[in-house]
This record gives structure tokens, C-alpha cells and sequence, in this order.
């Protein structure tokens, strides 16, 4: 079918969704964009909470998602006076009064290399068993023959106790929000391979400036319509059924006919969605079959200056796992974001003893802090699947002739991220295209 004759409908306006809708718009080809939710951007969105835009979960990314990077460099405009939408930072793992790690500047993968040679809390047996690890996982190109857990990776290779604690399994939990003793060993070793071991700017860590939907979405919005095509928000989808010319999709009260479609919602709504579709009945085995990992987000707003020793500072041994200088990174004064991924005891605080739980735990590193004015808990209780080891994952292509599915939860050699959805979205905007993409 000639691009001019293709519409395609894409439901779900995150990361995946916009990302499919931006590479078909670039070629040409009509798109729609239905998204039940008044702001655009899923399960990384802003929230507004007393005028102030935060995120729903706290996000980062990392050098070498780089089909994400193209994309938000694709749609935002750039006046010459503006800041960049995302910071930028060499690798500086700091676990306060722990460990900390930074990365020179130097190609890779001397600048790993170095950076565990002179790591501040570990020892040198330490050292030079995370250095063995790395060269050892390097020699194998990253591959296992069979998965395990990360935790069983982790003794395998005989790795200590303080990079163990504060390197090894906080990174897992922030790449795979997945408990290290549940997680996918080979999901988190392709993270390694494309961060830690590859190019030097492949370790950077990127902290949004502006919020989520505003990094993205909405510019992606912004770039479709300049193409002629559509982006509805507070229009959810109702009802999909294939028919003789394509998909006949109901939204809003009217129904139209689309060639393609593409089901870019959460893994929790697809089988909903695609429940009137018998032929993709295997899909929806697969994705009832993901278990889920929450993502809890607590803002501190203080009357007053608060600043951390980084933009980005961990913490062990509490709840809070990271914390991030709001001030620093994007000129909101006196907030204090915190992130904790995964499951684990902090789910069993109300929201209001979890807010006094991370306050404590910040006045406890780092002193007296001004008057807190308000405080907030956004917890995403579904935020991504379950890393577990060996997990089926669905393919973006589905049997059902010009249907295809994106997500974080699709097939990928990524966990559940930002680059995940959005390779996802244009695996199938290629697919629909008529193009191979390698993603």
C-alpha cells in the first residue's frame, strides 16, 4: 500500500505511541493519535501539583539510550538562548557516606576502568573483583548461556559487599525496577553492554530540566500536527474491530476507519483492548502473564534553600533510594524529589508516613532543613513489568495482518525504559513503512 493511502490509528499517547507517531510523520504517512488522558506522555507524565509541573515518576536517562535522544533532539526546538531540555552529567555514582564513582575523562573502556580503580569506600579486593567481572562479562560479548538473577550473577562473580549494596544492585533496581533477586542477569548485562562498557558518552546520565511530557510528547505532539496529522487527548478508544478495508476504531462516540493501527497502551490495558480480537489470543496470554513493579515518587517542597551534594545523591539502608537536587536541575527552589523503585516494606506506609520517612531520612544525612510546606507521594503501583529471567515478551509485529503492538513490555533486549517504548514505537512505524530497523 502506498504511504498516501495509509491512516494509521495509534492508540496511547507515552513514549512508544508519540515515538511511532513522529517516525511515520516524518515519512509522510497520515497518522491519529488517540490518548484517553488529558497530557500526553503514559506512565512518564507531568503532574501538577500546587502550580508546581512534576513528574508522575522520576525518570533519568543514560547515554546510551540514543534512539530516545534522537528523537527529543528531532522535536524540540532549540532557540540558541535556551537551555537544553536534559543535563547532562558524566558518569558520578555517589551512594552517600558509601561509595562513590566517578568516570574521567578518558575513551572507554578505560574510563570504567579507572573509575573502579579509584572508587572511594571499596577496598582493593573489591576493586579488582569488579574490574575481573567486567573484563570476564566483556570477553563473553555480555552473553549468557543461560539467564539467572542478577543476584546469583553477583555471587558467581564473587563480587563484595560495597559494590554489591551500593553499585551493583541499586543499579539494577534503577535499570530493571526489579528486586536484584528477581531480576533478569541477562536484561542488566545488556544495560552494562551499551553504558558502562561501551563509548564514554554512553555512561552519561540525563536528568530532565523540564518535565516529562513537556521533554517529549508534547513537542512530538507539536511535530505531527505541523504534518497533518492528529493528536486527541481526553478521547479514549472504545471499541477496535478489524473489517475488510482495515480497523474500524470507536472513540469519543464516532467511529472511523484506519489502514494500521498500532496499540500503544500500557501492558495492564491491552488485553481489555484487545479482547474483541480473537486472532491475537497468544498475545494476550503474554501479557497476562507479566507481574508488575511499582515506582513511588515523594516530593518535599521546603520553605527555603536545600541543596545536596549532587544533582542526582543515593542513599542506602532507608527507604529513598535516590534523590534528586530539583533546584540544581531545573531552578525549582527548596524541592526535593525521591525515588523508590521496585517493591519492598515502603509499601506498607501510608502515604503520609512514607512522606515523614524520606524527610527524616534527608534530615539524618544532611542536617537541619527549613520548613516543609507540603509534601506529595505519587506512587505508580504498575509502573513496569517484572524483569524476571527469561520473561516471553511479545513482538511488535502481531499475526493479525497490519496490527502492531508498542510498549516498554514488548520484545526488546532492554528492561521496561523510556528507550525500550521507544524503539518499540519505531520498530512497528518502520514495519508499517516497509522497512527493516535493527533496534
Amino acid at each position: 500500500m502506498p504511504d498516501a493511502l495509509k491512516h494509521v490509528a495509534i492508540v496511547g499517547g507515552g513514549y512508544a505511541g508519540m515515538a511511532a507517531a513522529v517516525t511515520l510523520a516524518e515519512h509522510g504517512v497520515a497518522v491519529t493519535v488517540y490518548e484517553a488522558s488529558p497530557t500526553l506522555g503514559g506512565r512518564a507524565r507531568r503532574v501538577e501539583i500546587n502550580g508546581v509541573a512534576l513528574d508522575n515518576g522520576l525518570h533519568i536517562l543514560i547515554g546510551a539510550y540514543r534512539e530516545t535522544l534522537r528523537l527529543i533532539e528531532q522535536v524540540h526546538p532549540s532557540p540558541a538562548d535556551a537551555p537544553p531540555p536534559l543535563l547532562r552529567l558524566p558518569l558520578d555514582w555517589y551512594q552517600h557516606q558509601h561509595l562513590h564513582l566517578r568516570a574521567p575523562a578518558l575513551p572507554a573502556p578505560l574510563h570504567l576502568l579507572t573509575a573502579l580503580l579509584t572508587a572511594k569506600g571499596a577496598n582493593w579486593s573489591e576493586r579488582w573483583a569488579a574490574i575481573r567481572m567486567m573484563r570476564a562479562l566483556r570477553r563473553a560479548n555480555f552473553h549468557l548461556p543461560q539467564d539467572t538473577t542478577v543476584s546469583a550473577l553477583l555471587e558467581t562473580y564473587a563480587q563484595g559487599p560495597v559494590f554489591t549494596q551500593h553499585l551493583w544492585i541499586p543499579l539494577c533496581v534503577s535499570a530493571l525496577n526489579t528486586p536484584s533477586e528477581k531480576a533478569s542477569a541477562q536484561l542488566f548485562l545488556n544495560v552494562l553492554r551499551d553504558s558502562l562498557n561501551a563509548d564514554r558518552a554512553g555512561s552519561d546520565l540525563l536528568i530532565a530540566r523540564v518535565d516529562l511530557s513537556a521533554l517529549f510528547p508534547e513537542p512530538a505532539a507539536n511535530y505531527v500536527r505541523a504534518r497533518g496529522g492528529e493528536v486527541l487527548t481526553g478521547c479514549r478508544v472504545t471499541a477496535v474491530d478489524p473489517v475488510a478495508e482495515g480497523f474500524q476504531i470507536m472513540a469519543g462516540g464516532t467511529t472511523r476507519t484506519f489502514s494500521h493501527v498500532v496499540c500503544a497502551l500500557p501492558p495492564h490495558q491491552v488485553a481489555a483492548f484487545l479482547a474483541r480480537i480473537s486472532a491475537l489470543s497468544e498475545v494476550m496470554e503474554m501479557v497476562q502473564a507479566l507481574e508488575y513493579q511499582p515506582i513511588t515518587s515523594v516530593y518535599l517542597q521546603f520553605d527555603g534553600d536545600v541543596r545536596l551534594p549532587s544533582p542526582m545523591t543515593g542513599l542506602s539502608g532507608g527507604v529513598a533510594h535516590w534523590l534528586f537536587d530539583r533546584a540544581a536541575i531545573c531552578g525549582q527552589r527548596g524541592l526535593i524529589g525521591a525515588v523508590i523503585s521496585a517493591e519492598g516494606p515502603h509499601q506498607e506506609l501510608t502515604q503520609d508516613a512514607l512522606a515523614e520517612r524520606v524527610h527524616a531520612e534527608l534530615a539524618s544525612h544532611f542536617g537541619p532543613l527549613p520548613q516543609l510546606k507540603w509534601q506529595r507521594v505519587i506512587a505508580e503501583k504498575r509502573a513496569t513489568f517484572s524483569a524476571a529471567p527469561g520473561l516471553r515478551r511479545p513482538a511488535q509485529k502481531t499475526s493479525l495482518a497490519n496490527f502492531w503492538l508498542a510498549g516498554d513490555y514488548t520484545a526488546s533486549v532492554y528492561p521496561a525504559t523510556l528507550e525500550a517504548a521507544v524503539r518499540s514505537g519505531i520498530t512497528c512505524a518502520h514495519g508499517i513503512l516497509g522497512r527493516s530497523a535493527a533496534l
